[in-house]
């Protein structure tokens, strides 16, 4: 598995554990401040579309993983 697969998985997850800590009608509703998490995954993915830069992916390639 590559470097761009693993941050699209992260960011999916991150989202949807987000949105579950941070929606009312969720089950696992803990707190709408969640919902400020679900935003800055977003911005970040925003921002690395324009400027190609990702701190995810510099973990990543620090911990061996495969660059895409």
């Amino acid at each position: 598995m590559n470097t761009h697969r693993m941050i699209r998985i992260f960011a999916g997850a991150f989202v949807l554990v987000s949105l579950a800590l941070g929606a009312p009608g969720s089950p696992l509703f803990v707190s709408a401040n969640w919902l400020w998490f679900t935003a800055f995954v977003g911005a970040n993915l925003f921002q690395s579309g324009f400027t190609c830069f990702c701190p995810l992916e510099k973990i990543l390639l620090k911990m061996g993983v495969k660059a895409a």
